[in-house]
């Protein structure tokens, strides 16, 4: 699948879980997947897009996709500041820039 601009920007994804290790999590970095991206070719292709996710008070919290995550399309995004909160597992993200 080709992906140009007008594609990739509105895309929805999920946040699958957090990057984590056997002893650590790291709140501050979600593990993202799109559903119509299927490769690591086409999740790199997301490297540097600024997701958001809404809370219910309506805060918008940003992250940056940084790099992608395994072979079957997952990225990994950075967000700032406190991360992101465990309500957010599983909620949808979209891209916005």
């Amino acid at each position: 699948m080709s992906l140009n601009k007008l594609d990739i920007l509105g895309m929805e994804g999920v946040i699958s879980n957090y990057k984590r290790g056997r002893h650590t999590i790291h709140q501050k970095h979600c593990i993202i997947v799109f559903s119509n991206i299927k490769t690591r070719k086409d999740a790199n292709k997301l490297i540097g897009r600024t997701v958001s996710w809404n809370t219910i008070a309506g805060k918008e919290l940003k992250g940056v996709i940084s790099r992608a995550h395994g072979n079957n399309g997952a990225v990994r995004a950075h967000f700032k500041k406190a991360g992101v909160p465990g309500q957010a597992l599983g909620k949808k993200v979209k891209i916005i820039k």
